[in-house]
């Protein structure tokens, strides 16, 4: 099964909590921070606004930093990923 956005959704799926500290501490699994950086799985067409396809800015592979608790959690072929508007994406990570 394949998700497709529509408008100016975009489906992520979140990168793995980090499980040590720099100092090389490991943490239990309720002191792990939920990660805000994400993989770009699959971008929608864009927002239409005025007749007009305003165009996304962000594209399939981009890494990037989201709001904290945005987006809806969906499972397909048993992996999570989360849909979220473009305007919930806060930057792209470089």
């Amino acid at each position: 099964m394949t998700i497709k956005p529509l408008a100016d959704r975009v489906v992520i799926k979140m990168t793995e909590a980090e499980e040590t500290t720099k100092s090389g501490l490991i943490l239990a699994g309720s002191a792990k921070e939920k990660p805000q950086v994400a993989e770009v799985i699959a971008v929608g067409p864009g927002e239409v606004v005025d007749g007009k396809t305003v165009p996304m800015s962000v594209k399939v592979g981009d890494r990037v930093l989201t709001s904290k608790y945005s987006g809806t959690e969906v499972k397909c072929d048993g992996e999570e990923y989360i849909i979220v508007k473009q305007s919930d994406i806060l930057a792209i990570v470089e």
